[in-house]
């Protein structure tokens, strides 16, 4: 069994009127992350929606000084973008289908994901979402450093920076041994 990760894919990080957009380039990549999604859950692998998850007017966090409120907890901005959060309703109550919120760049950060994945003997991890440069470079380096066999789907990443996404992806190839498809 794999896991796959979909890191961010909300409407805030994906709408053109977004809090937070990558914009077109998150929205080109839909449709792929959801060929993926449906693949792999179909495939019985492990499927991970790891959702960036802050409070408003909260002081203490690090991202209130770097960037826009962004993903404030339970609002539509939080909600998976398009025909993700359509297929994820199908899905939802899968026992192979895990939901969470996240209140860092990466998945592992503060979370049970790790144990999650020991639980179930994966070894290795697909990442797709947003922002390629930010959450899914740490939620890579995290899964490097735990040991894990880490995939990039590249037609399934995006980030609002084109020179942090194209550095992402020579990161994850070169110093974190990814596999990128």
């Amino acid at each position: 069994m794999k896991a796959l990760i979909n890191v961010d894919y909300t409407y805030d990080f994906v709408a053109e009127d977004g809090a937070l957009t990558a914009g077109e380039p998150a929205q080109d990549i839909e449709e792929e992350i959801v060929k993926i999604t449906k693949e792999m859950h179909d495939e019985g692998d492990y499927i991970v929606f790891a959702i960036d998850d802050h409070k408003a007017g909260d002081e203490f966090h690090p991202e209130t000084k770097l960037f826009p409120a962004h993903n404030i907890h339970k609002t539509e901005g939080q909600d998976l973008y398009g025909r993700l959060l359509d297929y994820y309703k199908e899905i939802e109550n899968d026992d192979n289908v895990h939901y969470y919120y996240k209140t860092r760049y990466s998945a592992f950060a503060g979370t049970d994901l790790d144990l999650r994945l020991r639980e179930r003997d994966i070894k290795e991890v697909h990442l797709v979402g947003v922002c390629t440069d930010i959450c899914i470079l740490h939620t890579a380096v995290d899964a490097y450093n735990l040991g894990y066999d880490i995939v990039i789907h590249e037609k399934a990443v995006a980030s609002f920076n084109q020179a942090g996404h194209d550095f992402a992806l020579e990161h994850f190839k070169n110093s974190l041994g990814a596999r990128i498809v």
